[in-house]
């Protein structure tokens, strides 16, 4: 087991309101899977994915990524945890404005213990696998948003993390873009890497992969047989959502 979630809840208080971002969660993840959690804007997927990447710790619950349980680590261990096991790519641009593709790509292999090698190489077939290998002496600021987000999942990749989690990785993306991002998760997937990704988007999902539905801050995961678009439309109620 990659990852198992139990119980897991994260709060938030506004004055005396308190907000339930995650409600209770439990979750299992297994090695080679693709898992994709779908839910409209608000529903918490955000929270989840912090929560699992160590960004954010919960009120209640448990976490345990391949057989660690993740309560009581301090911030570094922590952070050793996420650049080994979790290669994660955020929403928006995460990529650091100062540093060209190359060197953002092989960032987090520098601040890894064992960092003794030099990883220009991978990085260079990370680059290539993306689409964007002709890019590697770019700036953030010379690529379109589809070429920064193909390079943040080369970066997430660069350590061969046990867990890929993507959120929203489509997210403004004009159709040929999101199609090439998602055809680049297929290949990653394909290679081995375990997939857990986070979308709104209903075009980006695979129905003969798992479906998780998140609601108010609650998760569900949806019965494969005779899954449809149809269905999911129905499931999340979006407003003006078309089949």
């Amino acid at each position: 087991m990659v990852l198992k979630i139990h119980g897991l809840t994260r709060y938030f208080e506004r004055g005396d309101t308190r907000f339930t971002a995650v409600d209770g969660v439990n979750l299992e993840v297994g090695e080679r899977d693709f898992v994709q959690i779908v839910g409209r804007s608000g529903s918490g997927k955000t929270t989840l994915l912090n929560l699992v990447t160590g960004l954010l710790t919960p009120q209640q619950g448990d976490i345990v990524l391949m057989g660690r349980h993740l309560a009581g680590l301090d911030d570094r261990k922590m952070s050793m945890m996420r650049n080994t096991w979790i290669g994660y790519v955020p929403q928006g641009n995460s990529l650091l404005d100062n540093f060209s593709v190359m060197d953002n790509v092989r960032l987090p292999y520098y601040l890894s213990v064992n960092s003794r090698d030099d990883i220009t190489g991978r990085a260079d077939y990370l680059l290539n696998a993306a689409g964007i290998g002709h890019l590697r002496d770019m700036y953030p600021s010379q690529l379109s948003g589809g070429e920064r987000r193909r390079a943040a999942i080369a970066r997430a990749l660069i350590n061969s993390p046990k867990i890929l989690v993507a959120d929203e990785p489509t997210a403004d993306l004009d159709v040929a873009s999101a199609r090439m991002m998602m055809s680049l998760l297929d290949r990653i997937h394909a290679g081995g890497t375990t997939v857990l990704l986070v979308t709104h988007e209903l075009d980006v999902i695979s129905f003969d992969r798992r479906i998780c539905l998140m609601c108010d801050g609650r998760l569900r995961e949806l019965s494969s047989d005779r899954l449809n678009r149809e269905d999911l439309v129905s499931e999340l109620s979006f407003p003006g959502a078309t089949v």
